[in-house]
């Protein structure tokens, strides 16, 4: 039976695909991944080195996920359907894990009830950036969020105010929005920033020196447990 395959590819590093999610790709005749129109797949940078010669690459384009109100996601993943239709397996590439955040969820909500299934976690950005850093995220009893920083400033200040650790993802331009609250409750000094982890880009910047008009989509803010601080 014909059958999409959900393949977390992580956060940049072609070697943290796991060995199945590798297994999988490999396996299928037909790979789809998404990109905004008029950029590159960066799901599809991440494993190039991976892809046989005779697979067959499907595109599909989504905006980012800053800009993504009043889509018409339906006819977004519509290039995808024509293989399912033919009887064809079809991997579907998405970066970092494709249930936390993942564009691969569009996909996965609109042709579940139609296709089988199977998703292949992947690494996610927050676990990468805490390694790459060499800072636990949290001990014992303690919390851990995940934020978007697309949040309204006091939904920010509601969640950061009770943070045991924290990622805060999404900064783009709401970058000065989040460090301003931090600020403001006097998390700075415990914010780590950095951008594009594991990728040949990565860059590991001091949160104040962070200029606010270059900040991209993949970065995010670090606040560990104070038990390592």
């Amino acid at each position: 039976m014909t059958k999409i395959y959900g393949i977390g590819v992580g956060p940049g590093d072609p070697e943290l695909i796991t060995v199945k999610g590798l297994r999988i790709l490999r396996s299928c005749g037909v790979v789809a991944y998404q990109s905004a129109v008029g950029h590159s797949s960066v799901a599809r940078a991440i494993v190039a080195d991976y892809l046989r010669q005779e697979q067959i690459e499907v595109a599909y384009h989504l905006p980012r996920a800053l800009s993504g109100e009043g889509v018409d996601y339906d006819r977004a993943i519509a290039p995808i359907l024509p293989y399912l239709d033919q009887g064809q397996d079809v991997a579907v590439l998405c970066e970092g894990d494709p249930l936390l955040y993942g564009s691969f969820m569009y996909v996965f909500t609109r042709l579940r009830s139609q296709y089988p299934i199977e998703v292949i976690p992947g690494v996610c950005s927050p676990l990468v950036a805490a390694a790459v850093l060499g800072l636990p995220l949290s001990y014992r009893q303690e919390v851990f969020k995940i934020i978007p920083a697309t949040a309204p400033v006091e939904r920010l200040k509601t969640e950061l105010g009770t943070v045991d650790a924290c990622a805060i993802i999404k900064l783009s331009n709401h970058f000065a929005k989040v460090r301003s609250v931090l600020t403001e409750l006097n998390l700075l000094h415990r914010a780590f920033y950095i951008e594009r982890a594991t990728m040949e880009e990565q860059k590991v910047i001091p949160i104040e020196l962070v200029d606010p008009q270059n900040v991209p989509y993949f970065s995010l803010i670090l606040i560990p447990t104070q038990s390592v601080l």
